[in-house]
């Protein structure tokens, strides 16, 4: 199809689409508490829907009072049900398909239910919002002229019970229209291969003669494959491999370690970074405007929002509270409620909002991984940002860490203990030290309280790991690929201990 005619097409669909997204920026509590209400009015003749008598509520209070807030372990019986081909239990159309997520590197694994509504609903109506959005900022583009990069996870789908799950990714890839494919590369016999080393090589020997012009997936693993690629081909610039590469659409995890190293492959200025924030739940929010790192909250596909203060989290004081009630710049965990059955459901992740109007939000973490033994509460963000700082400070360069606490012994203070994989080490690790101790207490003032004279911890211990350490021990724990994710800070030493005794050398 010319691309003037596909970009009109797109036009006209940005244009009716932005009349209701104009609606939720202008009216969201009201957008929310509808959909809300609507929910419940579907669900209301279901297993769980007579078990809180979801036909009696009439607004959030009573919803918020009469149902409770579950992690996936709470839910974790009726979805086996459902596995098993039970209908009507939580959502009242037949779910399908499961998408299995790990949630955490060594976490037992999940079936999140995804359905029929959720597919078109959520996620494939955010992959639209994502390219109108994007479409709309760069008006030049030349997106449609070429094909979009795509990788998705490693497992492929398996049958099950009359039920199919998989990675998300290869469930939206096998549910796409068969035109889809032509848009995208590699092909879906190769993005749907479950064994990922023999499938990267596949992915680069089908794309290097492509004409790429967007890449998608997830930062850590779309750069192994981008440095495949120029290993491949001997180039130093993708630009020089796929010369109408414009956008990286990127999500999963924090692109803040990653970005200076994209920007070496990728080095041209014009070159476009856009972030979302989606999970196997769901399709959350989209960044809407160019060269931002705000992502707007997406009210109306089908997920009613709620948010419990970090500060209470876990604790007898915990309670949620509507997005009506939020403020500026605190940290949240995310509870969703959902149009495939998830009814106030812990998704695991903390965000903080930027803005109230409209809604707007980034991600600053996972509600288990952060350490606070010592009442620090150190948060990845708070890592991850003092991290980007020293290494421009030094011109050093991470290929990936985690972190976990040196509990007190006797009379012997408390410390965090790091283990980093560099791409580029510093010239002196004891000088890179103390300019990470010294920002992540400029950063978090609880880190700074503990750390006066010692206090309550000593200084951090940094140890360098090997070339490949952590890709190695994703590899033995047979998770390559896909969404799974390096533990970046842990209130135990369970990860840390099994990556220093792979460790070949520690300083």
């Amino acid at each position: 199809m010319p691309i003037p005619i596909v970009n009109s097409i797109a036009s006209w669909f940005l244009k009716k689409r932005f009349h209701q997204i104009e609606l939720f920026l202008k009216y969201p509590n009201e957008v929310q508490n509808e959909l809300l209400l609507s929910l419940i009015d579907i669900a209301k003749d279901t297993e769980i829907g007579r078990k809180y008598d979801f036909a009696s509520i009439k607004n959030y209070r009573t919803f918020s009072e009469r149902v409770p807030i579950k992690n996936y372990e709470g839910w974790q019986d009726v979805i086996e049900r459902s596995r098993k081909g039970e209908s009507n239990i939580f959502w009242p159309s037949p779910i399908k398909w499961f998408a299995k997520s790990s949630g955490t590197t060594r976490a037992k694994s999940k079936f999140i239910p995804v359905s029929t509504e959720s597919l078109e609903d959520c996620h494939y109506a955010a992959g639209k919002d994502l390219l109108c959005m994007y479409l709309n900022n760069n008006e030049d583009s030349q997106l449609f002229t070429g094909k979009s990069l795509r990788l998705g996870g490693s497992k492929e789908l398996y049958k099950e019970n009359g039920t199919v799950f998989g990675d998300l990714s290869a469930i939206l890839i096998d549910n796409m229209p068969f035109w889809a494919e032509f848009s995208s590369t590699p092909s879906n016999r190769v993005s749907l291969m479950s064994d990922w080393e023999h499938k990267m090589q596949a992915i680069v020997d089908e794309t290097i003669d492509e004409n790429v012009t967007s890449l998608a997936g997830v930062p850590s693993w779309m750069l192994v494959l981008l440095n495949n690629v120029l290993d491949t081909t001997r180039k130093q610039s993708l630009r020089d491999i796929w010369p109408n590469l414009e956008v990286y659409f990127h999500g999963g995890v924090s692109f803040t370690p990653y970005k200076d190293q994209y920007k070496k492959i990728i080095p041209e200025t014009d070159f476009k970074y856009y972030e979302i924030y989606n999970a196997s739940e769901g399709f959350f929010a989209i960044q809407d405007q160019n060269n931002s790192d705000e992502l707007l909250l997406m009210l109306d596909y089908g997920i009613f929002y709620e948010f419990i203060p970090m500060n209470i989290y876990a604790t007898s004081e915990e309670r949620a509270i509507p997005l009506s009630d939020v403020q500026l710049n605190k940290n949240y965990a995310v509870i969703i409620t959902t149009n495939a059955g998830l009814w106030r459901y812990k998704i695991g992740d903390t965000i903080r909002f930027t803005s109230l109007n409209p809604y707007r939000i980034k991600v600053s973490g996972r509600t288990k991984h952060h350490i606070n033994v010592f009442g620090e509460e150190l948060i990845i963000e708070n890592a991850e940002s003092a991290l980007k700082k020293v290494c421009k400070r030094t011109k050093a360069e991470i290929v990936d860490f985690t972190a976990a606490p040196i509990f007190m012994k006797g009379k012997e203070k408390g410390a965090h203990e790091w283990l980093i994989e560099f791409k580029t080490p510093p010239k002196d690790i004891h000088y890179f030290n103390e300019l990470f101790d010294n920002a992540l207490k400029a950063l978090n003032s609880d880190y700074e309280a503990k750390r006066y004279n010692n206090l309550t911890l000593n200084k951090p211990k940094i140890n360098i790991a090997r070339e490949h350490l952590f890709y190695d021990w994703l590899k033995q724990n047979n998770k390559l690929g896909g969404q799974h994710k390096i533990p970046r800070l842990s209130n135990t030493r369970d990860y840390i201990d099994e990556l220093l005794s792979l460790n070949e050398h520690i300083l």
